[in-house]
């Protein structure tokens, strides 16, 4: 068993909606069914009992070994804790080569599941030993540090709950939720619009103190302290007992309270000093410990913290009694469980010094032994939510604490006896606010109910029925995707959206380029997703990035499938006949949002199955209004668009929409095929998008099919009296389209220039010039720079094969160069003749066009 690729899935993809890994796997002939393979599944369940069965009751196939790795894979994860249950092997027509696809939740812990699931599988082929709890523990490992933690995990949940799409940015927990010009990011409980001075000015507790004094909320007071005298004559002034702590601190690093003595202050200076310069002393305020949790202008959550500690029993010592507390499965390292650890350290076995204890000493039964003076989580805390026992005045007070910060989520630290009635009548005070306020203890407090706080910041983030998403529209086929991606962003730039897009030419924000190239694939559309200048965006979406990756969105408005006809690049990734072709285009109309749209080409049969698989609605779209397809539709009260009487037709029920085509440049007065089936897929796209009427047509009206807006896409130049025209088609059904478009031109003469691709078929290659020579006097074939895997001269015979028996070429010549050729077809045109260049080098050809034009 051989894994030969491995693919990570991002988005939704051939497979399924899943994020998944994707392995091409060679199985040996001894491989293709396990169980020719004396006592292999015995000795495999031996290291992994958990294992899947490996078919399902009452069958008896042949089971590959690609099945057992795949079983392997998703059933390692889920031991783990890993939330996957998908998983899938197919066989390619290659013999004993597999695909198999197992689902992930984190990309990395996905891609350990397929080593160890080889390792696991050779051990039980070798009857080898497997370290099966030590694999598990590698998986948790890495998951939990890879996972989101409790308070940003929480506000994911929280927005995925409500349809609002999200992005990770980082490793950590910076998070994007939205599109576009809709997005808001967090980082972990912090706002984007939280301000840098509402941060610093919570950094500095002496600051936020005088600020909250002012507004009057209750606080204690202290002074800044330059080394530990100074610090006890601050004590001495503000009047025992106090708190000593870091001027700009978090997570309770660094704070002693209660403190009474000379000694105890400096003992608690030096703690604070390892962590800051500014050390702070204030006023201690006797009582409990509260949280409230303040996000906008609402007290959404509040608990009661108290510090770690153990209870005695009379039999057990302190140590003891703590690493029994520690077994708590709630208990983790860090963030990522609702409860952290308690620490036995040096200020650990100082406050039990403080109690009369030492780590090895036995409390009596029922007697408190307190860990540590502060009572934060991170320190082994523990909470009790009192949310509801909460005094309308401390909530707002705790609210004032917040808008005088100008904190958007914010943790105000209160001290006092009780929340149950207000603040000053019981002595109490604000000790501190937080900005980026862990949120684990009032999600999963020790004791009391969980507050849904994840909620409470998504709807202070988006407004009720907001679901962050701008209108996306998602293009696939054959051909004719470039230009439908340019036109359907063109109708949508005339309704008033600022549209980005992505094609095989660049992706473009307002018109601009920011990238060049082919930028049809899922990396350049998620550079426009994430763009907060983009009110929709329109993707041209290439079977490459489809199957390298999925799809860069979990769902799309509009779904448009331009055709499939005869396909493109069949052959390729295991993608071999025109249903595997069309499973893998229907990728984006199974993923249209509930209420979006499919547009689909009525005439082209493969594409009208789509239909079935789409949440959504459907538009078809066909010239002939009498198409089947078309009328049992219409008769449905659904959305058709088709060519009436020189007109573009948009209708539903009694309710229709018109414009002449002879208002649609680049139909030329509805002359080229081609192009009316790209303005009606794109008409329909703009339609579902719900763009006016009077926007669609001053956008069609205004869209000429130019080199500038749509270049290499039937581009007309004028050259000497001749007609020269440029564009890329490079599958028989763009030539099929192509010749039809200028049978429609007059011409005395007529030459074409060809290359070929070589990443197709051969019969792809030839079938191109068998087509051209039953329609072209002259043709020009010559060799382009990039052969695509094909050795020198091997291109040009396929297309010279092509023309053998040609009914109406006369003449062939073969050349070197694009731009070699391009010269010479045009030295040879005559007033009247008609030239058409099939261009490789798409801007290049065109500048090169153009200044031979210019020259004249």
């Amino acid at each position: 068993m051989q894994v030969s690729r491995v693919r990570a899935l991002r988005g939704p993809n051939l497979w399924s909606h899943h994020t998944s890994v994707e392995v091409v796997l060679n199985c040996t002939p001894d491989e293709e069914c396990v169980g020719n393979l004396a006592g292999f599944e015995t000795r495999l369940r031996a290291r992994f009992p958990a294992l899947s069965p490996l078919q399902p009751t009452g069958h008896d196939d042949r089971i590959p070994m690609a099945h057992v790795f795949e079983l392997a894979a998703l059933d390692l994860q889920a031991q783990a804790g890993c939330p996957v249950t998908f998983s899938r092997t197919t066989a390619t027509v290659e013999p004993g080569v597999f695909q198999v696809v197992v689902e992930y939740s984190e990309e990395a812990v996905g891609k350990l599941a397929l080593e160890l699931a080889e390792q696991l599988i050779q051990a039980a082929l070798d009857d080898a030993p497997f370290d099966l709890d030590g694999a598990l523990a590698q998986l948790r490992d890495l998951d939990e540090d890879l996972r989101l933690g409790p308070s940003t995990g929480s506000i994911v949940h929280a927005a995925v709950a409500r349809n609002i799409p999200f992005r990770r940015l980082t490793e950590g927990s910076l998070v994007a939720f939205g599109w576009g010009s809709k997005m808001r990011k967090i980082q972990a409980a912090e706002m984007d619009r939280t301000g840098a001075i509402a941060e610093s000015i919570a950094q500095d507790k002496d600051l936020t103190k005088k600020l909250l004094d002012a507004a009057g909320v209750p606080v204690p007071h202290g002074r800044v302290a330059v080394d530990a005298d100074d610090a006890w004559a601050a004590a001495l002034e503000i009047g025992l007992p106090v708190v000593i702590k870091p001027k700009d601190g978090n997570q309770g690093k660094g704070v002693t309270v209660n403190i009474t003595t000379k000694e105890q202050m400096t003992a608690g200076f030096a703690a604070a000093s390892e962590f800051r310069d500014d050390i702070m002393v204030e006023r201690y305020l006797p009582g409990n410990d509260f949280r409230l949790l303040v996000v906008g202008d609402k007290l959404v959550a509040a608990a009661r913290r108290d510090p770690p500690q153990v209870i005695g029993d009379g039999v057990l010592t302190v140590r003891q009694l703590v690493d029994q507390v520690n077994l708590d499965p709630r208990r983790g390292n860090g963030h990522s469980t609702s409860l952290t650890k308690i620490r036995f350290d040096d200020i650990a076995l100082a406050s039990l010094a403080a109690q009369g204890y030492e780590a090895e000493s036995v409390p009596p039964r029922g007697r408190r032994v307190i860990l540590r003076n502060n009572a934060n989580l991170s320190t082994g805390g523990a909470a009790t939510d009192v949310t509801d026992d909460v005094h309308p005045e401390v909530a707002a007070r705790a609210v004032a604490a917040a808008h005088m910060v100008g904190l958007d989520i914010c943790g105000v630290d209160l001290v006092c006896d009780s929340v149950l009635k207000p603040i000053e009548e019981q002595g109490g005070g604000v000790v501190e606010v937080n900005a980026a306020p862990g949120l684990r203890m009032h999600l999963s407090p020790s004791f009391g109910k969980g507050r849904a706080v994840g909620e409470a910041i998504i709807s202070s983030m988006f407004a009720d029925g907001e679901d962050g998403r701008i209108p996306v529209v998602a293009v696939t086929g054959t051909n004719g995707k470039t230009t439908t991606v340019r036109l359907i962003a063109h109708l949508l730039t005339a309704g008033g959206l600022r549209t980005g897009m992505t094609n095989t030419d660049g992706v473009y924000i307002e018109g601009r380029a920011i990238d060049r190239g082919d930028c049809s694939g899922p990396r350049s559309a998620r550079n426009v997703l994430m763009h907060p200048d983009v009110d929709a965006a329109v993707f041209e979406t290439a079977r490459g990035g489809l199957l390298r990756e999925g799809l860069a969105f979990d769902r799309c408005q509009v779904a448009v499938v331009t055709n499939i006809g005869s396909g493109d690049h069949l052959g390729l990734n295991y993608i071999t006949t025109l249903e595997d072709l069309a499973v893998l285009k229907r990728v984006i109309v199974q993923n249209v949002a509930d209420g979006g749209m499919a547009v689909l080409n009525a005439a082209d049969p493969i594409v009208v199955t789509m239909a079935d698989n789409c949440r959504g609605d459907v538009t078809f779209f066909a010239a002939d209004s009498q198409h089947p397809v078309m009328s049992m539709h219409r008769a449905k009260g659904r959305r058709v668009v088709y060519i009436d009487n020189g007109h573009l037709v948009a209708a539903q029920g009694k309710t229709q929409y018109k414009v002449a085509l002879s208002e649609v440049p680049i139909t030329r007065n509805g002359t080229v095929g081609f192009q009316v089936e790209n303005v009606m897929a794109s008409v329909a796209a703009a339609w579902a998008v719900n763009m006016p009427w009077e926007s669609i047509c001053a956008g069609l009206k205004s869209f000429a099919g130019e080199t500038d807006n749509a270049p290499g896409r039937f581009n007309v130049f004028s050259y000497r009296g001749a007609t020269v025209i440029a564009d890329y088609g490079h599958n028989p059904d763009a030539i099929i389209a192509l010749v039809n478009a200028v049978d429609s031109m007059p011409a005395k003469r007529r030459s074409v220039v060809i290359s070929g691709a070589g990443d197709r078929r051969d019969e792809d290659i030839r079938q191109q010039t068998e087509i051209l020579g039953n329609a072209f006097d002259d043709v020009l074939l010559y060799q382009d720079q990039c052969q695509r895997g094909r050795e020198d001269g091997e291109v040009v015979a396929l297309l010279r094969q092509g023309l053998q028996g040609a009914k109406r070429t006369t003449h062939i010549d073969e050349i070197t160069g694009e731009f070699v050729a391009i010269d010479k077809a045009l030295a040879r045109l005559s007033e009247g003749d008609l030239c058409l260049i099939l261009i490789d080098q798409v801007d290049e050809a065109l500048a090169h066009i153009a200044k031979r034009v210019a020259e004249g």
